[in-house]
């Protein structure tokens, strides 16, 4: 009965939705490369922990002028055109990755296609919040993450089995899935960027989502919590990218030649676990405001990744990928949400590629950083410091939480007759 009621809420949202919820579980299906970059680059190509760590990170770098040229088209052209063709052109270069397998060729072919996905994200994102309003943006986003996570229920598990088998299969796949969730969107979707009169009108109200002025940064100032927000994210996502850089090497190192599957396992039993739980957690917490759920997410995280430092036997990392994923399924909708709210109409495309590299400086760091510590203390170390950058950064949003809260007190206060 509770299952059901949960479900319920995915009923009657915008149409666009329902498509981008099959391309996007069409896509998770072939995620296959990054998950096992890092263990390619180690394995097949013979890379050092800070070799392979600092290559990742040059790809989160490459991602940044991906996503602004992207956001920019966007913002100026429309969602759909370049969504589409940035991304036949990653699925292009991973086509070539695959004929190309085994060779030095390959981290430039991936860092080419990751410069591209740049550019896609900035566009799909704006196109999300285009066709939702506030009253049905968190449970539409909660549904593309939930068909993100379906694919991705059977992804890594493939990919681990692929990575020894058919390894130019890893590439292929990952192009084939891309091609086919991009026919959908061709063929489904119509263009939804704002006109120059919704623009317009929008000027004349006060919402969070009011059209703004002036460029990005002009845009970026009228809005300072949602920087902060971001800031305070990225302490997350360094935390939350050692799940594709040292999770990897961890369990290669604990379990050898079956450390790949046990990883591919985890993230197997990830994505089940947000499959299963997604809609129930978003039913139980949509009530709260969106800050005081991210705040709870980092709590988990912070569990989760630093007791992976104590772990020694299989059971009790698939007990911990438990743990820091009920903190992803928190966070990754109520992140979303909370940015969608308070992003200008005018600027949406730009602000969904700002934002997102504020937000994954972490991200872009955290291989590097993660790769220095274990050559210099050990793979323990990481997940203690991984663990204390995501309690660090609930400490911050918890304040804006508390300072939001304050704030709308005040604006109260005021509204009320003398």
């Amino acid at each position: 009965m509770k299952k059901a009621s949960s479900l319920s809420l995915y009923k009657g949202l915008p149409q666009p939705i329902y498509v981008l919820f099959f391309a996007t579980m069409i896509n998770g299906i072939g995620i296959f490369v990054y998950p096992f970059l890092a263990l390619y680059l180690t394995q097949k190509l013979h890379y050092t922990a800070v070799e392979a760590g600092s290559l990742m990170t040059f790809a989160a770098v490459l991602y940044v002028p991906g996503s602004f040229i992207g956001g920019k088209l966007a913002d100026t052209f429309g969602r759909k055109p370049v969504m589409v063709i940035f991304q036949l052109l990653m699925d292009i270069s991973f086509i070539f990755c695959g004929f190309y397998e085994g060779t030095n060729l390959v981290p430039y072919l991936v860092l080419l296609g990751l410069f591209f996905d740049g550019a896609v994200d900035p566009a799909r994102e704006a196109l999300k919040t285009d066709v939702t309003n506030q009253e049905n943006r968190q449970v539409s986003f909660s549904l593309l993450y939930l068909g993100h996570n379906l694919g991705y229920a059977c992804g890594p598990i493939i990919a681990g089995y692929l990575f020894y088998a058919a390894p130019r299969w890893i590439f292929w796949g990952n192009a084939l899935a891309g091609i086919f969730s991009t026919l959908l969107v061709i063929w489904k979707i119509k263009e939804s960027k704002p006109t120059k009169e919704q623009i317009e009108e929008s000027k004349k109200t006060e919402t969070t989502e009011k059209a703004e002025e002036g460029g990005l940064f002009k845009a970026l100032r009228s809005r300072p919590t949602l920087v902060f927000f971001a800031l305070f994210i990225t302490f997350y996502s360094f935390a939350y990218s050692q799940t594709l850089f040292a999770l990897p090497l961890l369990t290669t190192d604990l379990f050898q030649a079956k450390g790949a599957s046990v990883y591919g396992l985890m993230m197997t039993l990830n994505a089940i676990v947000v499959v299963a739980f997604t809609p129930v957690i978003i039913n139980k917490m949509r009530k709260n405001h969106p800050l005081l759920n991210t705040a709870i997410a980092g709590l988990l995280y912070g569990l989760g990744f630093s007791l992976l430092a104590f772990a020694k036997v299989p059971t009790v990392f698939y007990l911990l990928a438990v743990v820091f994923t009920f903190g992803e399924i928190i966070s990754a909708v109520n992140e979303q949400f909370y940015i969608a709210n308070n992003t200008p109409m005018s600027h949406r495309a730009r602000f969904n590629a700002i934002i997102p590299i504020i937000m994954g400086t972490g991200h872009a760091i955290a291989p590097i950083v993660a790769g220095s510590i274990i050559e210099k203390y050990s793979m323990g170390m990481v997940w203690l410091t991984a663990g204390g950058s995501a309690f660090l950064g609930a400490t911050g949003i918890a304040v804006l939480y508390f300072y939001e809260k304050c704030k709308r007190k005040r604006i109260s206060r005021s509204l009320l007759p003398y």
